[in-house]
């Protein structure tokens, strides 16, 4: 992993700050849950025009679950790494996702942050028209790389996908092919026992409107930051809400999380007090930056 520049904090508040804890773990994954249970609920009740807004509280609430995805993938969640495992590969689920090949993908971004031809999210670079980010932040690139990451993995070749290697290719396909069983099985089971909107309602729809705003907030982390290793600016930290902070488990601290991926979550407020004056690129709000940005394109 990148772990860079350790003039910028010493060995010993680096070693204070990356001390793990499950319970800090269990309590924010605990309202997670109650967040999912609550918006969930609001769309069980809801009727006429009302469902729509609690399909979008519900569907934010659940893409925010790649938050303890990433997360658990570092095996900083939790002091146990089984709790880590478990709990990532099923937060995952909803997001047509799999913790394996998430693991893979990720591992070589924080190796090669920014860097032209090695970070794998630069396979798809920033948009660089106002009709590209439109399409980005609607989710279809998403959709269509997972749709080829589940028709590879039931093929059982995966060479499309470069940071994958032959060691990682075996369990990377079992978990993909396993994800598509278990959420097809869970779609199909809700439909016969309560009705076939059960699955729109409660977990397509819900993605549908939820994925926009996870898109706008991962394309803020590097677009327009350094193409280069340097870890201080290749990276941005975005200045948002608590509750933002709440929903996506303090990864707004972004440049602090890949300059030092050892420290869990709960430390990375910590993190940033101590190395915010070096910092490259913070940036005020989510909604502000995809503006500034989407204005940026119109003009070119």
């Amino acid at each position: 992993m990148q772990i860079l520049d350790d003039r910028v904090l010493s060995q010993d508040e680096l070693r204070a700050l990356s001390a793990r804890s499950n319970r800090a773990g269990a309590i924010r994954l605990a309202l997670h849950a109650a967040l999912l249970g609550l918006a969930g609920w609001w769309v069980a009740v809801a009727e006429g025009w009302m469902l729509w807004p609690a399909m979008l509280a519900l569907g934010l609430v659940q893409v925010a679950l790649f938050a303890p995805s990433h997360e658990t993938m570092h095996q900083t969640a939790f002091t146990s790494q089984r709790a880590n495992l478990i709990i990532g590969w099923i937060t995952f689920l909803p997001a047509l996702q799999s913790s394996h090949f998430y693991a893979a993908f990720h591992y070589i971004h924080h190796r090669h942050t920014n860097v032209p031809g090695q970070d794998p999210e630069l396979m798809s670079p920033p948009p660089v028209t106002l009709g590209q980010y439109l399409l980005r932040i609607a989710g279809v690139n998403y959709w269509i790389a997972r749709a080829v990451m589940i028709r590879d993995a039931w093929r059982g070749d995966m060479s499309g996908h470069p940071y994958i290697n032959a060691r990682q290719t075996p369990g990377v396909i079992a978990s993909v092919r396993a994800m598509t069983l278990t959420v097809a099985g869970v779609a199909i089971a809700s439909g016969l026992i309560w009705g076939w909107r059960t699955p729109f309602l409660f977990w397509i729809i819900p993605q549908m409107l939820g994925q926009p705003f996870l898109r706008g907030y991962l394309l803020a982390e590097h677009t327009g930051c350094t193409l280069d290793r340097n870890g201080l600016t290749n990276t941005r930290t975005t200045l948002t809400s608590r509750l933002v902070r709440l929903l996506m488990w303090d990864m707004p601290f972004h440049a602090e999380h890949h300059l030092y991926p050892s420290i869990p979550f709960h430390r990375l407020g910590a993190a940033h007090r101590l190395i915010r004056d070096r910092l490259g690129f913070l940036q005020p709000g989510y909604v502000s930056w995809n503006l500034g940005f989407a204005r940026s394109l119109t003009r070119r």
